[in-house]
């Protein structure tokens, strides 16, 4: 039974979606879940979730269905289900009654392969009775990680779900997610009752990323900079923590040349679906977003992911960087990042109307947030680590490139202390660097904090400088911010046994921002498939035909073939389909509907 499963789904693989082998864990997967199994599946974006609950599906009797809360992708999901020549439709609130009727017969008569449903549906009586008439492949439960309450993408709808596993017993269920640290792994088994089901983790690396994280003097003018000298005419993402800050970047971005849109939950619905629509369908659009934007986003082609503030937890600032680079090819995570960040997020977390356990954890996820941001050390090793990866230096990141000075900090760090201690921890940042440069400001006069055994001692160093030692000694849990008296700064007990000389305490030297130049190294473990003139020269004539069939088709372009398969094209210059016939990507069904067409353009050039 185990080899026929697997050499029906090695079939469908070659077949249906044009791929030689499976990837990693992907066949392991598709046998056990094909067989009847349940699982929890981790990993990462790009890596090939869709395959290991689209095979079983196809390869079991009756409709698999996947709970998805992505209700504006799932017309694109579908869309590129029937290029490939998989029966897919969906069911949401977009649809008339009628529209819905006539794909709920389909289901019924068995006529569907994959049936996409947003939870609030799924639970729905109506959807209920058709799942109970209908043959059941199995559940697929995407983007597990929303179960998690002290996720970043909570959907409560989600921690209903084990209803599935209640009113269909022996139906087998895979959940998926690209993001989940031990605490979320094990609420998405128990709220699901997953028990049982065997876990398929992935390693969370993704070599082609280069992370940056740059101190914030002028964040969106460094956004400019680092847009222009490393990815002119690239697509990406740019993320903002409000609003208004969307709008204000994207409106900048646009005024200096960057063809640039917004998107956030506050937009008129149509406005913001047009502007998905665009981004997934037209190529070098740079689309900034509150993190309403991009779960689910399939395209492959996303070169860059930008913060321009600071996520409130690694499993967030991974899952959004993990929209870079989907097709493999070197892409970037840039980050700016500046004590004011560090702030706001505290005060985020203070003012949350949320349990004292629940603002713990939400703590605890900050200060991972910050020890990346701060760390001295390798950043994918870092962050690996969070998830339980252990990991060696990669050559990829920026501290890996250009290795950060470390100090012996304990003196600065306790004359920033003593300062604080002396303000009688009543005042924000601004005052106590001010007092520590020895600054006569108005405000210093008026408290008479000239008068102070502190003023003036921290003269030697900039408020940069000043600015960027607080921000770790925060990180370090040493200061903490009063948001209920102005942002004054105070001292935790960790201060005590640093002030008193009985622990030291080593820094990252600060490093005045230079401009960005033009980076021209490929990045380490990325081998690109570099192409001669004439390949070149096919490759964009590939592309260009490609925009043209998808305007045709109504779809991205990136579900006619992504960059990777008209790379390949581009090389083989088939002359024949047979010659077709094998290039990764290219199923029997793409061979049918784009063979010829191909042949011939690569024959007239």
């Amino acid at each position: 039974m185990e080899t026929d499963t697997s050499a029906r789904a090695l079939h469908l693989l070659q077949t249906v979606f044009g791929y030689p082998a499976f990837r990693g864990q992907q066949g392991q997967i598709v046998e056990h879940v094909g067989n009847g199994g349940d699982a929890l599946v981790l990993m990462p974006t790009g890596g090939g979730k869709s395959l290991c609950y689209q095979i079983p599906a196809m390869i079991r009797d009756g409709v698999g269905v996947v709970v998805s809360p992505l209700i504006a992708l799932m017309q694109d999901q579908v869309d590129a289900l029937a290029e490939v020549g998989v029966r897919a439709a969906f069911l949401n609130s977009t649809q008339s009654y009628e529209e819905a009727a006539r794909i709920e017969r389909l289901v019924r008569t068995n006529q569907i392969d994959l049936l996409y449903v947003a939870p609030e549906r799924l639970l729905t009586q109506r959807c209920f009775d058709l799942l109970q008439d209908s043959q059941i492949a199995l559940f697929a439960i995407d983007e597990a990680h929303c179960v998690s309450q002290w996720g970043h993408d909570f959907r409560p709808e989600y921690i209903k779900l084990s209803v599935l596993h209640e009113q269909f017993p022996n139906v087998p269920r895979i959940a998926l997610t690209a993001t989940a640290d031990q605490l979320t792994r094990d609420e998405i088994i128990h709220r699901l009752a997953l028990n049982d089901a065997a876990q398929f983790v992935s390693s969370f690396d993704r070599p082609n990323i280069r992370y940056q994280i740059v101190e914030k003097t002028n964040g969106r003018k460094q956004l400019l900079d680092f847009i222009t000298t490393e990815h002119a005419g690239d697509c990406g993402i740019v993320y903002c923590l409000s609003r208004k800050k969307v709008e204000e970047t994207a409106e900048f971005l646009n005024e200096h040349g960057v063809r640039a849109m917004a998107y956030h939950a506050g937009m008129e619905h149509a406005k913001r679906a047009d502007n998905q629509a665009r981004f997934l369908r037209e190529e070098n659009i740079v689309m900034v977003a509150t993190i309403a934007f991009g779960m689910g986003i399939d395209k492959p082609d996303v070169r860059f992911v930008c913060h321009l503030d600071l996520p409130k937890s690694i499993e967030g600032y991974y899952q959004e960087t993990g929209r870079a680079g989907r097709d493999g090819m070197p892409a970037s995570a840039w980050m700016s990042y500046g004590l004011q960040d560090v702030v706001l997020q505290r005060r985020m977390i203070d003012e949350s109307e949320a349990d004292e356990n629940f603002k713990r954890v939400l703590s605890t996820k900050l200060d991972s947030m910050l020890g990346l941001c701060e760390t001295l050390s390798c950043r994918r090793v870092r962050l690996l680590e969070y998830f339980g990866e252990p990991a060696t230096p990669c050559g990829n990141c920026d501290t890996c490139l250009i290795p950060p000075v470390s100090f012996d900090g304990t003196v600065p760090v306790q004359k920033l202390l003593s300062a604080i201690y002396r303000c009688d921890q009543r005042f924000a940042a601004g005052h106590v660097i001010d007092v520590l440069r020895g600054a006569e400001s108005e405000r210093i006069l008026t408290w008479h904090h000239d008068k102070l055994s502190v003023f003036g001692i921290g003269a030697d160093r900039s408020e940069q400088e000043w600015r960027a030692i607080l921000r770790q000694v925060i990180a370090l849990g040493l200061v903490t911010v009063d948001h209920e008296q102005f942002s004054s700064l105070k001292l935790t007990d960790a201060a005590r046994p640093v002030l008193k000389g009985g622990q030291k305490v080593q820094l990252r030297q600060y490093q005045k921002p230079v401009k960005q130049k033009r980076s021209s190294s490929a990045p380490k473990g990325y081998e690109e498939s570099s192409l001669d003139g004439d390949e070149q020269r096919i490759f964009d004539r590939l592309r260009s035909w490609r925009m043209g069939a998808a305007r045709e088709h109504g779809v991205p372009a990136y579900v006619i073939f992504n960059d990777a398969t008209l790379r390949e094209i581009a090389k083989v210059r088939p002359s024949t389909l047979g010659e077709m016939r094998g290039i990764s990507g290219v199923g029997e069904k793409k061979l049918v509907s784009y063979g010829d067409e191909i042949v011939s353009l690569i024959a007239s050039l």
